[in-house]
C-alpha cells in the first residue's frame, strides 16, 4: 500500500554510490559484482549501484549482465538515477529492441490471463492486472477501474513511446477499456528521473475522456477519480481481506486510516455502527461519496472522523472507549531499513490502544503494508502489545495481498503486505 499523509518517515536522501568506470565501445553490457551475481542467480531480479561495477560509456536502456569473468547472467533495464541500477527481465540475451517488445506483450497478456477468475466476477471489476516484478515486468504496473485502467510506467527504461504503445494495444485488445490513462508517480518520478507527463494522460479513448467512474469490489460500490488518491487511485490489494475482516466483525468497529471506507463499509455489512477514521479531508469525502452510492446495502450507522490515528486513539483509550472489533490499517511507516525501527514502534503503539479499546471477544484486524517489516517482526509487535495490554490474543487469519498482487519466493518485496486478524479474550 502506498502511504497515507500522516506518519510518514522524514525523507531521506543518502548519498548515491558512483557507478564504476564506463566502458568504452561497449554499448551492451553491464558488470556487477559477484555478490549482485549471486542474488540474480538465486532469483531476485535487483541489482543496486553499489553493486554495478562498469557500464557502457553511452548505455542503451537494455543491457547484458555478466560478472567480474564474463559469465552472462541475462539482460536488464538500465536505470542510470535510481539506486536499483539494473532490473533482470531475462536471463537470457535479448538481441533487439523488436525481440523486448514482442516479450513485453507477451508478458503483458500471460498476466491479464492470470486474472481471468477475478475479471470475470460478478461482484468486482476492479483489480490489479500487472504488478511489474511479480509479473516479470519490474516497473511496469496496471490497475482495472471498472472500464477504466491506469497504467504506471516507473523506470527509465520503460520510459518512451514504443513501451507506451505496446502496453496500451495490449491492454485495449484484451480488456475493451473506454479509457487507458497513464498516472506518473511524483516521488519515483524524480528517483529515476523520469518524463513528466500529465497528470492521468490519457493514452487510449474509446468515446469520451471521463477520469471519473465507479467500480466494484466484492459488490459495494466506490466512486473512482484518475486524477486523484493514493497509489492508482484505490487500494486494491486489501480487497480479499476487506471481505476476511467482515466476516468476523461484529457490534460497534473503528476503522483506524481509513482513507476512502474500503474496510469501513465491508464492516458495516457486519456491524451495527462504524467510525472511520483519516487524516485527509479529501479521503473522507470520497468516503461519503462511497457510503451513499452504497446506500441499502446495510443498516449500520456510518461515521467519519478527521484527525490523527495516534493522537486519537491515545485520547480515546485514556478515556475508556470501547469497541468490538478495531481494524488498524496504516501507511507503510517504513520506507527504509533505517527507519524500521520507528516504524515498529508506531505499529506497537496502534496495536496497544486498540487492544485496550477492545470488549472481550473483540476482533482487532492489524495490517503493515511496509514491505520493510517482516511478517515475524511485525506478529512480534503486535504480540508485545498484547503483553504490554494484559490481553490474551488469539490468530485466526493470517493474511497478504489480494491474489491478483501475487507474491514471488525469491523477490521478498513482493510480499509487502501483511494482515493478522485476531480475537482478543
Amino acid at each position: 500500500m502506498a502511504s497515507k499523509r500522516f506518519g510518514r518517515q522524514p525523507k531521506e536522501k543518502p548519498a548515491k554510490p558512483e557507478l564504476a568506470q564506463p566502458v568504452p565501445g561497449n554499448r551492451d553490457t553491464a558488470i556487477i559484482t559477484r555478490r549482485a551475481a549471486d542474488r540474480l542467480r538465486a532469483g531476485h531480479v535487483w541489482v543496486y549501484r553499489s553493486d554495478v561495477t562498469a557500464v557502457p560509456e553511452n548505455p542503451a536502456a537494455l543491457l547484458a549482465v555478466t560478472d567480474a569473468r564474463n559469465a552472462m547472467l541475462g539482460t536488464a533495464l538500465y536505470s542510470p538515477s535510481s539506486e536499483i541500477a539494473l532490473r533482470l527481465i531475462s536471463t537470457d540475451p535479448i538481441a533487439s529492441e523488436v525481440e523486448w517488445l514482442q516479450l513485453l506483450q507477451n508478458r503483458m497478456r500471460a498476466a491479464i490471463a492470470q486474472r481471468r477468475d477475478i475479471l470475470s466476477s460478478v461482484e468486482t471489476n476492479a483489480c490489479r492486472l500487472i504488478f511489474s516484478e511479480a509479473d516479470a515486468l519490474p516497473g511496469l504496473i496496471a490497475d482495472k477501474y471498472g472500464d477504466l485502467i491506469v497504467l504506471q510506467l516507473l523506470t527509465k527504461a520503460l520510459d518512451n513511446e514504443a513501451i507506451r504503445i505496446v502496453a496500451t494495444n495490449v491492454l485495449k485488445e484484451t480488456l475493451h477499456p473506454s479509457l487507458i490513462v497513464e498516472r506518473p508517480d511524483a516521488r519515483i518520478r524524480e528517483l529515476e528521473q523520469l518524463s513528466v507527463p500529465l497528470d492521468a494522460a490519457p493514452l487510449y479513448v474509446r468515446d469520451e475522456l471521463a477520469l471519473q467512474t465507479q467500480f466494484l469490489l466484492n459488490g459495494l460500490s466506490f466512486h473512482y477519480d484518475a486524477g486523484a488518491g493514493q497509489k492508482t487511485g484505490a487500494f486494491l490489494d486489501q480487497r480479499e481481506n476487506y471481505a476476511a475482516a467482515a466476516r468476523h466483525a461484529h457490534g460497534d468497529a473503528l476503522d483506524v486510516c481509513t482513507y476512502q471506507g474500503g474496510f469501513a463499509l465491508h464492516l458495516a455489512r457486519a456491524c451495527s455502527r462504524v467510525i472511520g477514521i483519516d487524516v485527509s479531508r479529501a479521503a473522507l469525502e470520497v468516503a461519503e461519496k462511497n457510503l451513499a452510492a452504497n446506500h441499502g446495502a446495510f443498516k449500520a450507522e456510518v461515521d467519519w472522523v478527521e484527525a490523527n490515528a495516534f493522537d486519537l486513539l491515545r485520547d480515546w483509550s485514556l478515556s475508556g472507549s470501547q469497541y468490538d472489533t478495531i481494524v488498524l490499517d496504516p501507511p507503510a511507516f517504513a520506507k527504509s531499513k533505517r527507519a524500521v525501527e520507528g516504524a515498529l514502534r508506531g505499529y506497537k503503539e496502534l496495536n496497544l490502544r486498540a487492544l485496550k479499546m477492545l470488549r472481550p471477544g473483540g476482533v482487532l484486524v492489524t495490517c503493515s503494508c511496509s514491505h520493510h517489516v517482516s511478517l515475524a517482526d511485525f506478529t512480534a509487535v503486535v504480540a508485545a502489545a498484547a503483553g504490554d495490554a494484559g490481553r490474551r490474543v488469539r490468530l485466526i487469519e493470517r493474511r497478504g495481498a489480494a491474489a491478483d498482487h501475487p507474491v514471488i519466493l525469491t523477490i521478498p518485496e513482493t510480499e509487502y503486505l501483511k494482515c493478522l486478524i485476531c480475537m482478543v479474550e
